[in-house]
């Protein structure tokens, strides 16, 4: 018998059946452990980061470690170096701990691992994805025909509502860029809106003094009558407004935009109306909350991520819009050696990326789990969550500076307490609940927001302690 003619793979990379049943067994029983755990440790990170980065320099790669030891070697250390959005007692940025079905589909989707640029290498994932866009479009209201793709975060979606704003507006924005249009250009939105639009109008090549923040109307939104003066002041002076961003649920207090008067009045003067939903937009999924969100419909693009409120693994961004066509002319490209480059399904047809993750199976995989309905469950759940904080620090004697409907609470603590951001500090520091500092129409306040699925009342308890006590 003649010696193979090729030698074996690596087996720290490739493992055998056998062996990879087996430590894919002990990682679910030592996540779940970690998970437990971490439900009922400090919030906060108690990593020792010079001891830390010791033991990375140990790492020098240069002999192989076995893989269990390294699997649980990172666990122990990613169990005491992180803010735990997994713990029931964070209530802090809107990264909810992670649903069961997107953290199966980031396994199938690892194993898989399709390239989602094309639909001809993978047609099953790209029609998924498609599928659940034209679900979301649908619960939007938008009309038959609209479209759109997964992105990896909400300024990524952002981001795309701009390019197809000004490619929109103007034809010669294709080949020449800003130089193509007659004048300046700008953008439009709330004060309160979220930061991340200085980057994007930064990186689009406007430039940061094309965005314009419009004040708010005393209670978080964006004034209208402020709005439609600055558009009109931009107007007379030879720069052309191509987008305006209205927010539906805002970072800080999570207040909805006028969306219908924002839509009237980029109908009127020809501005792309883009709504920012990227936490809030989830509230859609209740038919208790869509009252709060009319006017949407309407909007010609609208950003969701799923990794907020419909709760799935980090980085699933969406964007929609009943624009395609528009889309399509924004990031359209040739590439001959692509496995299609014809339809119009194929994302890197119509997305700023090429090479990127199975990213909408861990929305397909809630959703078909769930329903509208498990999700309108979740929603209302954590809106009631809320609303015992609220009862609980007002019969306190704090303050609620913010009327939103959805889950985010802004309190100012009574005379006697330290400044807000020392308040926040400690209860941080403690370990025992996370909150946030935030500014609200000019206000510092203790931000809460509800972002597990989880929380109990014993939970809203540890919190209403740890913002209580005064040592």
């Amino acid at each position: 018998m003649s010696p193979p003619r090729l030698p074996a793979a690596p087996a720290a990379l490739f493992p055998d059946v056998g062996e990879r049943t087996r430590i894919e067994d002990a990682l679910t029983r030592a996540l779940i452990a970690a998970d437990q755990r971490v439900s009922r440790g400090s919030v906060t990170p108690t990593l020792d980061r010079e001891r830390f980065r010791q033991e990375l320099g140990q790492f020098d790669f240069s002999a192989p470690r076995p893989l269990q030891e390294l699997i649980d070697w990172t666990i122990e250390r990613l169990e005491h170096g992180v803010v735990h959005m997994n713990n029931p007692r964070y209530f802090g940025l809107f990264n909810p701990a992670a649903n069961f079905p997107s953290q199966c589909a980031d396994r199938i989707a690892g194993s898989f691992n399709p390239q989602l640029a094309s639909s001809g290498s993978s047609p099953a994932p790209v029609e998924i994805e498609a599928h659940v866009i034209r679900a979301m479009a649908q619960r939007i209201g938008l009309p038959p025909g609209s479209s759109g793709h997964f992105t990896i975060s909400g300024s990524e979606a952002n981001y795309t509502a701009l390019v197809c704003a000004l490619t929109r507006r103007e034809p010669r924005f294709e080949r020449e860029g800003v130089r193509g249009y007659a004048g300046p250009v700008a953008m439009y939105t709330s004060r309160e809106c979220q930061p991340a639009w200085f980057k994007i109008v930064h990186q689009a090549g406007i430039g940061r003094d094309a965005l314009r923040l419009v004040g708010t109307d005393g209670r978080g939104r964006m004034d209208m009558a402020a709005l439609r003066r600055q558009v009109a002041a931009d107007l007379a002076s030879g720069v052309v407004p191509v987008l305006v961003s209205s927010t539906a649920g805002t970072t800080g207090a999570g207040m909805v935009d006028a969306l219908p008067e924002c839509d009237a009045i980029c109908r009127e003067y020809n501005i792309w109306h883009h709504v920012d939903a990227a936490w809030g937009g989830a509230a859609l999924a209740s038919e208790k909350r869509r009252a709060l969100f009319a006017g949407i419909e309407l909007a010609d693009s609208v950003t969701i991520d799923a990794h907020k409120w419909f709760a799935t693994t980090m980085g699933c961004g969406m964007f929609i819009t009943r624009w395609p066509q528009v889309l399509s002319e924004a990031f359209k490209v040739a590439a001959e050696f692509m496995p299609s480059s014809v339809t119009a399904l194929d994302p890197y047809l119509n997305t700023v990326q090429w090479s990127r993750r199975f990213l909408g199976l861990r929305l397909f995989l809630s959703l078909a789990a769930a329903g509208w309905s498990g999700y309108e469950a979740h929603i209302e759940r954590a809106i009631a969550v809320a609303a015992l904080a609220r009862d609980e620090l007002r019969a306190r004697g704090w303050e609620v500076v913010n009327d939103s409907q959805l889950a985010v609470l802004c309190v100012v603590p009574p005379a006697g307490y330290a400044p807000v951001k020392d308040l926040v500090k400690r209860v941080v520091s403690s370990g025992k609940a996370w909150a946030a500092a935030a500014k609200t129409e000019g206000r510092d306040v203790v931000r809460i927001c509800v972002t597990h699925g989880e929380t109990s009342e014993a939970d809203v308890a540890a919190l209403v302690a740890a913002l209580e006590a005064k040592a």
